[in-house]
């Protein structure tokens, strides 16, 4: 499983594993049934402490994305497409509330933030 954090990136080091691993159950990348490494092999792969990456799979497993069975390891949940698509959603709003926030602390009014929205909206389907 390919993950890469930072220390010098603001975001805690649970936090970076914990949105990765998200990010590749919910795209595919991570399927049903995969094997993840071990507590203590991702923590020396990442060059972390077990505690960091003990909390990340903790998080990860409260939000019913990875089970971890004694005596066989820590593997991708079995999902069904609503779940998925419901997990999709939460973290594109936890996003796009992040970015209203933003917003009205700049003082933008509700106007402005909708043709920002817009823009990006129209912007991201000519890079894609």
């Amino acid at each position: 499983m390919d993950i890469t954090v930072s220390p010098n990136n603001p975001i805690p080091l649970y936090q970076q594993i914990v949105h990765q691993v998200r990010a590749k159950v919910l795209t595919g990348e991570l399927r049903a049934g995969d094997p993840l490494p071990s507590i203590r092999q991702l923590a020396s792969q990442l060059i972390a402490s077990v505690i960091t990456t003990k909390r990340a799979y903790s998080e990860l497993e409260a939000e019913g994305l990875i089970v971890t069975r004694a005596g066989l390891g820590t593997f991708v949940a079995d999902l069904d497409p609503k779940t998925i698509m419901g997990l999709k959603k939460e973290v594109v709003m936890e996003h796009l509330e992040e970015g209203v926030r933003v917003a009205r602390q700049l003082e933008l009014v509700d106007e402005e933030i909708n043709r920002l929205f817009r823009q990006a909206l129209d912007g991201s389907e000519k890079r894609v």
